[in-house]
């Protein structure tokens, strides 16, 4: 059976959400991502933005030089992971077998369920249709027969756009005489060694497979390969579980060094990471600190112990690292867990023997809290802490980072 390929992939996602929520921003150019007077970079922005030269990555003062008249916003993390869960949902029914890129974006393996729904074409014009009617926002869809042409053919008619590549002879005509960077894995570096040997079209690659091969080594073969259309990599589906690690973290505007406010972000981002190991019902044994500071000097401080996935516990481990390290201003911190179980082990105590029914009736309180949260959503539970940590912490600007 051949394969077939969906690539989602929303259109200017943080602003469209805004636009969404705002008409009056249709038609601006607005950048997501700080103030032109902070320090941050674009997270994302309106292709009215993008016709001055705006994308995302860019710096922020780099963005206002050239475009000062843009409309300028943090990003509401919330308000786009909600956004994106609707638009997970939709995918999900049908496949489970997607690799969640990340907020906006995915690929989809259809090939055993496109039948079911009509075919691929169906299941993407769907897609697409179901996204505007149901959240409001549009997106652009890609057919193909491996991951790389999926992906190249969503972003042939952006925005808004559908498009399909059915074969490697379809994905080799397109691309032929197009710059290298078209092709997967060729970045700026790549780019720049391969235009040093006069090589800066597809076609120059699959026309000087000696020159690429001598100056790229097996990375040469791999793009010889992908020029040629040949991809055979599978959807990766994602979870959680899985992962050999997750982290959360931030980066402030402003360099940190309160040790009271630095420990407010660590307790909110414990939550958060908190709720994930508990969705997942898994148990990190390793709690990693990771501080940025304002030189840009890096320094991570871990613990390996008993199994957890409680947010006191995530909270009371990174807040006595911290109290570790050298006090200097902050620029950014992080909390990271690995290790994972799929059960709580630890050394049992007197204080266990004796306990034991207080134990029960705490797994039995945190099973109800969890089945709220789930339901409700994480912020219908807080803590005293979490709350005095929350009016002294804007928790909408903790931006989600996996590892």
């Amino acid at each position: 059976m051949d394969t077939t390929i969906i690539h989602v992939d929303m259109d200017a996602f943080y602003a469209a959400v805004e636009v969404r929520d705002n008409p009056e921003l249709f038609g601006k150019p607005l950048i997501i991502g700080a103030l032109p007077h902070e320090r941050g970079v674009v997270a994302t922005c309106s292709y009215e933005a993008r016709k001055f030269g705006v994308h995302s990555a860019m710096s922020i003062k780099e963005a206002y030089k050239r475009c000062p008249h843009g409309i300028y916003m943090h990003p509401n993390g919330r308000k786009y992971k909600t956004a994106s869960e609707q638009v997970h949902k939709i995918w999900l029914t049908y496949t489970d077998l997607i690799e969640f890129i990340s907020l906006d974006e995915g690929f989809l393996d259809v090939t055993g369920s496109a039948a079911h729904f009509g075919g691929a074409r169906k299941i993407g014009m769907e897609i697409k249709s179901r996204t505007l009617a149901e959240i409001g926002l549009t997106c652009s869809v890609g057919i193909g027969y491996s991951k790389t042409s999926a992906k190249l053919a969503s972003k042939e008619k952006k925005p808004d756009g559908f498009y399909e590549i059915a074969t490697a002879n379809e994905f080799k005509a397109l691309i032929r005489d197009r710059g290298v960077r078209i092709i997967y894995g060729v970045g700026l570096k790549t780019a720049e060694t391969l235009h040093q040997a006069k090589i800066t079209t597809v076609r120059d690659i699959l026309e000087n497979r000696q020159i690429v091969v001598a100056i790229l080594g097996n990375h040469g073969k791999q793009i010889i390969d992908l020029a040629e259309g040949i991809d055979n990599r599978k959807v990766q589906p994602y979870y959680e579980s899985e992962a050999k690690s997750i982290s959360r973290e931030h980066t402030f505007q402003k360099d940190i060094t309160d040790i009271e406010y630095l420990k407010d972000a660590l307790r909110l981002l414990a939550k958060e990471l908190s709720l994930k190991l508990r969705v997942e019902n898994i148990y990190a044994r390793t709690v990693t600190l990771k501080v940025k500071y304002a030189n840009m000097k890096q320094i991570t401080r871990a613990k390996s112990g008993d199994a957890t996935n409680q947010t006191r516990d995530i909270y009371d481990i990174t807040a006595s690292l911290l109290d570790k390290v050298e006090k200097r201003p902050i620029r950014l911190i992080g909390i990271g867990l690995s290790g994972f179980e799929e059960s709580e082990f630890r050394q049992m105590t007197l204080d266990d023997l004796t306990d034991k029914r207080d134990g029960k009736r705490k797994e039995s309180l945190d099973r109800t809290l969890l089945e709220l949260q789930t339901k409700y959503g994480e912020q219908i539970i807080k803590t005293g802490n979490e709350m005095i940590a929350e009016k002294r912490f804007n928790v909408d600007t903790i931006p989600e980072k996996d590892a």
